[in-house]
């Protein structure tokens, strides 16, 4: 089981803090309402969404690690997300505790390679270190040039392959493979590892947190069936957003779920390396 992140934003935007209040003033807990309403006030550093600490308790708890992916792209059709420098440390202590940091490229990356490279640059200017990890943002993919694209970059792996709108098996697939250019006649250089079920779409297609674990426990065991991978993908602010707790705990509920089915759960950067390792060949 892969787990990964893609760090949308670092600052809640208005609507979200405003929703997150409500929630609060609903239940009645005040930390939570003076954590929303008092953040902008006391700086930028108390941001609820800066909480990558707390998603790797709740995934150590299950002896998992997992990946996060973060924007430095300018270009984004609904605003301004962050700058990547305001994250720099986090980063730090992400890689330190041996998870993993990879690019979430911006809306316009998947198909501008001198935009994909700059932005790759800029990440690991901040981080330090090379990336090798990539999901596009909006699960934007250009098949094959993006993957052509990323392997030019410098990237290993790509898991952008996935619905957006849906979950499930979008390539009929449960396992990374390596994309093939029927043009040219030629395997790519890169890996693939697809996305099986993300919160918003899960949410969005089942309409009820009942309807989104059986969902998600169908997948999980289709996985199991043929021995393979389940990727999921959990923006950050779920689990620091009042309205969204339900989300939170589903995500821990599919957590225990496969650690009590012994699955490793781990980042991409594992699994790429993994089966780098394994030298796995199709027939």
């Amino acid at each position: 089981v892969c787990l990964t992140h893609d760090v949308d934003d670092i600052y809640p935007p208005l609507y979200h803090t405003l929703l997150s209040m409500f929630h609060s003033v609903k239940d009645a807990n005040i930390e939570e309402l003076k954590e929303h309403a008092l953040w902008r006030i006391n700086g930028k550093e108390h941001s609820p969404y800066l909480n990558f600490r707390q998603i790797m308790d709740i995934e150590e708890k299950y002896g998992a690690k997992s990946s996060f992916y973060f924007l430095t792209a300018e270009k984004d059709p609904r605003r301004f997300r962050y700058n990547i420098e305001d994250v720099g440390t986090y980063m730090g202590e992400v890689v330190d505790r041996g998870w993993e940091v990879g690019l979430h490229g911006g809306y316009y990356s998947y198909a501008d390679y001198d935009e994909l490279l700059s932005e790759k640059q800029k990440l690991e200017n901040v981080l330090g270190r090379s990336v090798i990890g990539y999901r596009n943002h909006y699960l934007r993919l250009k098949i094959s040039d993006s993957w052509e694209m990323l392997s030019k970059a410098g990237f290993k792996y790509d898991t952008t392959l996935g619905y957006n709108n849906v979950v499930g098996f979008r390539n009929g697939m449960c396992h990374p493979f390596n994309p093939y250019k029927t043009e040219d006649n030629k395997t790519l250089d890169i890996l693939e590892i697809p996305l099986h079920i993300m919160d918003s779409a899960l949410l969005d297609y089942t309409g009820s947190y009942k309807q989104a674990w059986e969902l998600s426990k169908q997948i999980i065991d289709t996985g199991e069936k043929y021995n393979g991978l389940i990727t999921l993908l959990w923006h950050n602010n779920i689990f620091s957003s009042p309205y969204l707790k339900e989300c939170k705990k589903l995500y821990e509920k599919i957590l225990d779920y496969c650690n009590k089915k012994n699955a490793w759960i781990t980042s991409c950067e594992d699994v790429y390396q993994w089966w780098k390792e394994s030298d796995i060949e199709y027939p």
